[in-house]
Order: C-alpha cells, then sequence, then structure tokens
C-alpha cells in the first residue's frame, strides 16, 4: 500500500472517528482531547510570542517556567491530566515522559524521518495499570523558529538566554531542535470508570 493511500487511510478513519464521537466513547475521549490540546498550545503560543515580542527570549524563559504549568493544571480538571513532555527535557520535575510517553515520541521520530507530516501527528488508545484504566492522548508539538531562541543550536541561543538556563535548568537537555522538529508532545490521561 502506498504512503498516500495510507494517508488517505488515517485520515478516513480520523473523519469516520469524529462523525460518531456521540455513539463511540473511545472517538468522543479523542475529539475532546484533541480539542484540548489544540487549545492549551495556542493559548501558550499566544503568551510565548507576546512575551518574545515585548520582552525578548531572556523574559520568555518565565513563560515556559511558570505560564506553561499554570496553564497545564487549568486544564487538567474532571478526572484528566495534562502535560507537555520531551525526550529532551528541560525541567525533569516535569517534563520527563512515562513510558507509554516515551514510546509513542520515539514512534514519531520515526514517523518524521519516513516523511510523515508532523501536524497531525497524535495517538490516542487505553492502557491498563495497577492502578485501573486510561484514556491516553499524545500529540506532537513541532519546534516552531520562535522556539529556536531557546531550544536551538548553540548558536542560535544569546549568551544571555543561555545564562538564564544555565542558573534556573542545570540539567537542560531541550537544545539543539531545528525548525520542524518534533520538539516533545501534549500528553493527556484520564481515568476511564
Amino acid at each position: 500500500m502506498t504512503k498516500t493511500m495510507q494517508s488517505l487511510l488515517a485520515g478516513a478513519t480520523l473523519f469516520a472517528g469524529s462523525v460518531h464521537a456521540a455513539d463511540d466513547p473511545a472517538a468522543r475521549y479523542t475529539e475532546e482531547a484533541r480539542k484540548t490540546a489544540q487549545e492549551f498550545m495556542q493559548k501558550l503560543a499566544g503568551v510565548l510570542k507576546q512575551q518574545l515580542e515585548t520582552g525578548g527570549p531572556e523574559s520568555a524563559i518565565a513563560t515556559c517556567k511558570e505560564v506553561a504549568p499554570a496553564l497545564a493544571a487549568e486544564y487538567s480538571r474532571n478526572g484528566r491530566a495534562v502535560k507537555r513532555v520531551s525526550l529532551k527535557p528541560r525541567n525533569p520535575t516535569l517534563g520527563v515522559p512515562d513510558t507509554w510517553e516515551t514510546s509513542t515520541l520515539e514512534g514519531f521520530e520515526i514517523r518524521l524521518r519516513q516523511r510523515e507530516p508532523l501536524a497531525g501527528m497524535e495517538k490516542a488508545t487505553v492502557t491498563e495499570d495497577a492502578d485501573g484504566r486510561w484514556f491516553r492522548y499524545i500529540k506532537a508539538i513541532p519546534t516552531q523558529p520562535m522556539c529556536l531562541q531557546c531550544h536551538g543550536q548553540p548558536y542560535q541561543i544569546s549568551d544571555g538566554v543561555k545564562a538564564i538556563l544555565a542558573r534556573e535548568y542545570p540539567g537542560d537537555q531541550a537544545t539543539g531542535y531545528s525548525a520542524g522538529s518534533i520538539r516533545g508532545a501534549v500528553s493527556i490521561r484520564k481515568k476511564l470508570d
């Protein structure tokens, strides 16, 4: 089967899932998670862009450090947990993926190398562990050009940003990205009854 045919089938499956979301709890959860992830990232990107324009990259670091976790907490309600994760976390207390997230992020990297579009890269499933059954959703976060001021190659990051990152995040792994690479993902987990 060609990649084009696979893409069409995958798109048809996602479309069919959205048409019958009211009838199928998994499809409904997927639609809700997709909407939550999109809103979360749009809101965060808007605040970050504004901060970059008004205060520069040094002041934008506080947005990722303070605003992003606060937004995640705001979206974590009704039994749902929302967070950002990365294979190269900046903040190991907030951004380290669990086993399922790690495996999915590694799969996203393979899919990106196979030239799959990053924009629609997501996964939804139900998992089970000692704490019960969970609906899991994860959506890749593409690295935008504005992200490179703090997450790019060393030559792209100013000395002022490097100094703040060294002070605020001594174990920082979140550099070396290029535009269009996978920066991480929005991960959503909801307990199922």
